[in-house]
């Protein structure tokens, strides 16, 4: 009956419908060709820094894909609260539902993280770059995992879907859910890696997964021109203070084919001389992380 009325809704071209995401909705029929075991992970945390900030909720989501980016099979999850050191702010509160009195006494057990993700192919996660650092600090396991992204490793623009946050992204696809606890995030990253892109129409998942598969450069522009931070920034360019990550200086990624061409780029806009930038090979091994990277130098 709610179905029904919510097609007719949609076919009046008045009204868009959101249904609230469904786990069963997202598995495909096994085709008998190879598997392989995904991670889908999200931490609520004490703040928005994943530097300084500390774990206060880890939910991990075990699924079953295949290389096509078929979903086929999703497990029962793995869920810890962690406390603090310090009492959860009130804003975090507001935002995830989780206090102090909540996550008391509570703590994230490494040796059975480390246990749960030891089969796993790739860890993915919305905002890795926020996820992968706090997951390092709670175990090194995580450290020899490679990593993706659904918010960066898929071209959402191109796709011509509007927004990064997962409820924006999953509302493209006429889907909602409740935000912000860490296994709801999850269940819904599961949602979105298992849809259809608009325009491509390659599946979610097998586009993130060509993108985690491809390698590409890292280049710091080492001692760039105080008075070009702002044309560094426009271009992509984020700037890092972490020693663990590399020099202290303006970077970017980039893939093989556009290196040589940034290269001339700084030598002749920015540097005005010939240069011999430090460069990093970035695999899914280090992406998203913030240790040096420990693949090839150029």
């Amino acid at each position: 009956m709610l179905e029904a009325a919510a097609r007719q809704l949609e076919a009046s071209g008045r009204y868009r419908v959101l249904r609230r995401l469904d786990l069963g909705a997202c598995l495909t029929d096994r085709d008998g060709s190879q598997t392989r075991l995904g991670m889908f992970l999200d931490i609520e945390s004490t703040g928005l820094d994943p530097l300084t900030c500390e774990p206060i909720e880890i939910a991990i989501l075990p699924f079953e894909y295949q290389l096509d980016g078929a979903i086929v099979a999703i497990y029962p999850p793995f869920h810890q609260f962690n406390e603090p050191s310090n009492p959860i702010p009130p804003e975090i509160t507001r935002i995830t539902g989780i206090s102090s009195e909540l996550v008391a006494g509570h703590r994230i057990d490494p040796a059975a993280v480390a246990s749960f993700i030891d089969d796993a192919a790739i860890v993915v996660a919305h905002n890795a770059a926020f996820d992968r650092p706090i997951a390092e600090r709670i175990s090194p396991a995580f450290i020899a995992k490679p990593w993706a992204c659904t918010m960066s490793d898929v071209d959402w623009k191109v796709e011509g879907v509007e927004g990064r946050r997962l409820g924006e992204l999953l509302s493209a696809f006429g889907l909602f859910f409740d935000a912000h606890r860490a296994l709801d995030d999850c269940e819904a990253g599961m949602a979105l890696l298992a849809q259809t892109a608009p325009r491509s129409g390659r599946r979610v998942l097998e586009m993130l997964l060509a993108t985690a598969r491809k390698p590409c450069w890292r280049i710091f522009a080492l001692e760039a021109p105080y008075d070009a931070r702002e044309t560094l920034r426009q271009r992509g360019y984020r700037w890092n203070a972490i020693p663990e990550f590399g020099p202290r200086s303006w970077w970017i990624d980039l893939e093989m084919k556009r290196v040589e061409p940034e290269l001339q780029y700084l030598e002749n806009e920015i540097f005005q001389r010939p240069l011999n930038l430090p460069m990093r090979e970035i695999t899914a091994y280090d992406r998203y992380s913030i240790r040096m990277s420990t693949q090839p130098s150029r």
